[in-house]
C-alpha cells in the first residue's frame, strides 16, 4: 500500500512537471508569434509610408527612375515575405533602397525644404525606431524560447511535441560593417 502511494505521488509529480513545461513551451511560442506581430505591423506601416515618400520625391526628381523602380520592388519584396527570413531580407533590401532615396533627396533643397517631406522623413525615422525596438523584443524572445527548446529537461518535450527553434530577425551583412569616416 506505501509503495503504491509513494508510487502515485512520484506519477503525480512527474505530470504536474510535464504540465508545467508544456504550458512554459506553449507561453513563450505566443510570445515570439506575439513579437514577431508587433514588427509585422511596423513593416507594414513602414510600407505603408513608401508610396507617399516616393510620390514626394518624384515630383522633385523625376529623372530618378533606377532609385523609384528600387524602393518599390523592394517595398513589394517585403509586403509578400511570409518567413522571418524573408522578412529581414526585404526589410534589409528595402533600407537599402531608402538609402539611396534619401541620398537623391539630398541633392534638392527645394525638396529637404518641403513640408510634406520632413514630415514624411520624421514619420518613416519614428517607425524605424520603433522596428528596432520591436526586432530587439522580438529576438529577446527567440532566445528565451530557444533556450527552453533546446536545453534538459524541457528539450524533451519540445522534441516529443514538436516545438521547433525560432529564427532570428537578422540585420544585413553590410549595416554590421562600422562606417568609415573622413575628415
Amino acid at each position: 500500500m506505501i509503495i503504491e502511494i509513494i508510487i502515485l505521488i512520484i506519477v503525480l509529480i512527474l505530470v504536474i512537471y510535464i504540465i508545467y513545461q508544456y504550458n512554459g513551451l506553449v507561453q513563450l511560442r505566443n510570445r515570439v508569434k506575439n513579437a514577431w506581430s508587433q514588427i509585422d505591423v511596423q513593416l507594414k506601416r513602414r510600407a505603408d509610408l513608401i508610396p507617399n515618400l516616393v510620390e514626394t520625391v518624384k515630383g522633385y526628381a523625376k529623372h530618378e527612375k533606377t532609385v523609384f523602380e528600387n524602393v518599390t520592388k523592394a517595398r513589394s519584396s517585403l509586403m509578400n515575405a511570409t518567413t522571418v527570413k524573408e522578412n529581414a531580407e526585404a526589410n534589409n533590401m528595402l533600407t537599402d533602397s531608402l538609402k539611396s532615396l534619401f541620398a537623391v533627396a539630398e541633392n534638392y533643397p527645394e525638396l529637404k525644404a518641403s513640408k510634406n517631406f520632413r514630415q514624411l522623413q520624421a514619420q518613416l525615422s519614428e517607425t524605424e525606431d520603433k522596428i528596432a525596438y520591436s526586432r530587439q523584443f522580438y529576438n529577446d524572445t527567440v532566445l528565451m524560447f530557444n533556450n527552453k527548446v533546446q536545453m534538459f529537461p524541457s528539450n524533451i518535450l519540445a522534441s516529443l511535441f514538436h516545438f521547433t527553434e525560432a529564427e532570428y530577425f537578422e540585420i544585413a551583412e553590410s549595416d554590421r560593417a562600422v562606417p568609415e569616416v573622413k575628415f
